[in-house]
Order: C-alpha cells, then structure tokens, then sequence
C-alpha cells in the first residue's frame, strides 16, 4: 500500500468534539450542527478554531500558560459562549 499524497493529513478540516469530565453544572454546545453543502475545498467548514479549545484546557484545566504550547494566546472557549 501506498502513502497518500498529503503524507496522511487528508482527513478533513473540522469535526465534532466533546469534553467529558469535572462537575456537570451544565452543558454548553458551542456550534450548530455543520453544513453538508456549504463545504470548503470538499470538507465541512470548522466554527471553531481547535486552538481555542486547547488553550481552555491548558489554561483552565490545567494551570499551564498557552502561549508556551501554541506560540501565542488565545480566547479560549470562555470568549465563544
């Protein structure tokens, strides 16, 4: 078998997440679900910026300053709601 093209980054550009743990005080869905016809390049558009996900945890989660992992800060989750 051979290796694609894109050495296996083809996957797509955006997906569902979901975070599972801590106190359940509430739930929070942060996007609406994506559209199949409106599609960027033949992937579902993202709303989201992973990013900003991850400087959540770090920052929030884990005590750790973002910028240190992702070369600079983000808004966060907390700035989307």
């Amino acid at each position: 078998m051979k290796q694609n093209g894109s050495n296996g980054t083809d996957h797509g550009t955006a997906n569902n997440l979901f975070l599972i743990g801590g106190p359940a005080r509430s739930s929070v869905i942060y996007n609406e679900a994506p559209s199949l016809t409106d599609l960027d390049g033949g992937d579902i558009r993202y709303e989201i910026d992973f990013r900003d996900v991850y400087a959540s945890l770090l920052r929030d989660w884990l005590g750790v300053d973002e910028r240190q992992i992702l070369g600079r800060a983000f808004t966060g989750l907390a700035g989307l709601i």
